[in-house]
């Protein structure tokens, strides 16, 4: 049966769906409803109003260590204050979900104007080498289907997966039929995580023992954990590309911005990444390569250019779109005056 869904209701439905058990989070526009949906589901899952975002992050941890899948969600000031608890996940690898729910900032900027301006931070938010795997939806149907498809990366790499939207897109609302979606789900393996007698540490460790002055153990560790992560990646290569042999132009964005933009698709190429990083750059240097332009169209000050650029190695168009709005005239303006 269809139903009229808002963006940030299908992200704790696909949670649900997916198997969530535990969920911690801070109230903040623009995520706050997906906190006030499952509110009500507690009973049937542990749910913890908690004192604030660095609680909230580390009681996923905690949960997920106990057995559960996690998720906590948030927009920007919050997720910065999650940062040092994303790298503690990563360190002790621990799978987990944080959503993100962009805004305009830095700081509490605008709270109630949606932004792309966390990409970066998705990336490379907490110190360190670490390689997260980052989804970005564009529908409220996708909203479901990349969280469950979020906690099953998470399970899979035993890492943090961070699911990306903006506050158009979590406060927009469709007529979608979720039960038409059939996600395959990924059970939790070891459970719990933390049991016998492992100790679970943010410093580097064998066996649960510290450590701390051995560079070339370090090595073999990075090296591991990065090419599990890697590997996880790929099987989830998800983008969107609309080909168009009589463009010389390829527009590349995503979440919103992508949406905005697909009534340009019979005068440009587009393409759509949805898992934002690892960036795929196999599929993007394969969707260019017939392209003489190269423009990335986002709603932030070229975060995601400056990766397009690094993958296909030539020049790329940064389009910027800054303070909270977005309208299709504005973009063709821009496009008509490269």
């Amino acid at each position: 049966m269809k139903q009229l869904i808002m963006g940030n209701e299908a992200i704790a439905r696909g949670a649900l769906r997916a198997g969530l058990g535990f969920f911690a989070a801070y109230p903040i526009t623009p995520a706050s409803e997906i906190m006030h949906f499952l509110a009500e589901k507690e009973g049937e899952i542990e749910f913890v109003h908690a004192e604030d975002e660095i609680a909230a992050i580390h009681m996923a941890i905690g949960a997920s260590l106990a057995g559960l899948k996690a998720m906590t969600s948030t927009s920007g000031p919050g997720m910065s204050l999650k940062q040092e608890g994303i790298g503690l996940a990563h360190m002790m690898e621990i799978p987990l979900v944080v959503v993100d729910v962009q805004r305009v900032g830095p700081s509490t900027g605008m709270p109630t104007l949606p932004s792309q301006g966390d990409l970066i931070q998705a990336r490379h938010g907490s110190h360190g080498d670490y390689n997260p795997l980052v989804f970005y939806p564009a529908t409220v149907e996708e909203c479901y289907f990349y969280t469950i498809e979020a906690f099953n990366a998470a399970e899979e790499s035993r890492s943090p997966v961070i699911l990306l939207l903006d506050g158009f897109l979590a406060h927009l609302s469709e007529t979608v039929d979720l039960r038409a979606v059939k996600p395959h789900l990924k059970r939790r393996k070891l459970k719990p995580l933390g049991g016998g007698n492992r100790h679970f540490t943010g410093l580097l460790a064998r066996e649960g023992v510290p450590l701390t002055d051995d560079s070339d153990y370090y090595r073999q560790w990075y090296t591991r954990v990065k090419n599990k992560i890697m590997t996880v990646a790929c099987q989830y290569n998800y983008f969107e590309f609309l080909d168009n042999p009589q463009a010389d132009t390829l527009l590349i964005a995503f979440g919103i911005t992508a949406r905005v933009i697909r009534p340009l698709k019979k005068a440009y190429g587009l393409f759509r990444p949805i898992r934002l990083f690892p960036v795929l750059e196999k599929e993007l240097s394969q969707a260019a390569a017939n392209y003489d332009r190269i423009v990335v169209i986002e709603m932030n000050d070229g975060q995601y250019a400056g990766e397009v650029q690094r993958v296909l190695r030539r020049e790329v168009i940064s389009l910027p779109i800054l303070g909270g709005k977005i309208h299709l005239r504005e973009i063709q303006e821009a496009l008509n005056a490269l």
